[in-house]
């Protein structure tokens, strides 16, 4: 029997001071504190922007930081890749040793 997606829930967020009506099928409290971190974001982006900056300007500029935040993240969780690869392996060999080892003792 095949499970049906969740069903959608409506959840309002503000994000620079617009009200946004969204549907989503995750939880709604992950989408508000979400909304509010992206709020913050573009609220801190504004106060630092020149005055002419609009909404659109900023939503830009909140869209690098993002893309560059998730770039770090990125090249952090490969070298976190890397280094469990390297453990692995040598965890790999000690244990291949310590077969050999028992094997010859037998």
């Amino acid at each position: 029997m095949e499970s049906s997606p969740p069903e959608k829930q409506t959840v309002r967020v503000t994000i620079l001071n617009r009200q946004y009506t969204l549907r989503a099928a995750s939880d709604p409290a992950e989408i508000e504190r979400t909304a509010a971190q992206l709020d913050d974001l573009m609220l801190a982006l504004a106060a630092k922007a020149p005055a002419n900056a609009d909404s659109t300007h900023i939503a830009v500029l909140a869209c690098l930081h993002l893309a560059d935040k998730l770039t770090a993240l990125e090249r952090e969780m490969d070298a976190l890749r890397q280094n469990v690869d390297q453990t692995s392996e040598k965890c790999r060999g000690m244990i291949e040793k310590l077969i050999a080892t028992a094997e010859a003792d037998v």
